[in-house]
């Protein structure tokens, strides 16, 4: 058979599509926390003293690298470029060793993070109730969201809008006064429960399909690894 052997290339060029293929869904699902409305709206006001931020910010970076990485892996295997492949070989060495690093500080702050979680919403309580028309943009975004989530307020329910309640109150109400999930305040048949841990529950899920994604990744790394060094040494053989 003349060239490198037509099963490793065939392999290499499928495994590097999968490769792009996941770097694209870390990056679009990374960038969807990032930017949505509760990344950037909601929990961007707040003052938290940790950014929640970092471990999103990492992903982004190692998403797009990896759609680099399958790029440079395809051309490296069809080409059979040697070159090519001490590129993807170096990248996808130094994404795997970050990955494991990234895995590794958020499992030992989980619990940091939670907090500075709590503390970003107890701080943008405060905003709801604001009447200063810098505020609006959040107190907007904020009601739109509760509508979807079907609660009302962020950490103490109705109250948290004060004097605003009317302004907002229409993305607050409830369907029926009998439904258990609903209460009276001001007049208004509104649902009962504040957003604080709809949100949370929201966030993490959300995180944690993208931590799930990346030490899933990490598994197909080192097979990348593997096929990558049999590859070089087959060209290295011709």
């Amino acid at each position: 058979m003349a060239g490198v052997n037509v099963c490793i290339k065939c392999s290499m060029f499928i495994f590097n599509f999968v490769f792009w293929l996941c770097g694209a869904i870390i990056l679009s699902v990374a960038i969807s926390i990032r930017a949505g409305k509760i990344g950037q709206e909601i929990l961007a006001p707040g003052d938290a003293d940790l950014n929640l931020f970092i471990a999103v910010n990492i992903l982004i970076f190692v998403g797009a690298v990896i759609m680099i990485l399958g790029f440079l892996g395809c051309c490296g295997a069809m080409k059979e470029n040697q070159f090519m492949m001490i590129l993807f070989f170096v990248g996808l060495l130094m994404i795997l060793l970050l990955q494991v690093a990234a895995g590794i500080v958020a499992t030992t702050r989980k619990s940091k993070t939670e907090q500075a979680l709590n503390k970003t919403l107890l701080i943008n309580a405060r905003l709801l109730s604001s009447t200063d028309e810098n505020e609006r943009v959040f107190q907007k975004a904020f009601s739109e969201l509760q509508e979807e989530l079907k609660c009302c307020g962020l950490v103490n329910g109705a109250s948290d809008w004060g004097s605003n309640f009317q302004h907002y109150y229409r993305t607050c109400e409830c369907p029926s006064e009998s439904d258990s999930s609903c209460t009276k305040y001001s007049g208004k048949t509104i649902y009962k429960q504040s957003c604080f841990a709809s949100i949370s529950q929201m966030f993490s899920k959300r995180l944690f399909i993208v931590i799930a994604l990346a030490f899933g990744l990490a598994a197909i790394e080192v097979l990348g690894l593997i096929f990558s060094i049999v590859l070089y040494c087959q060209m290295r053989k011709k």
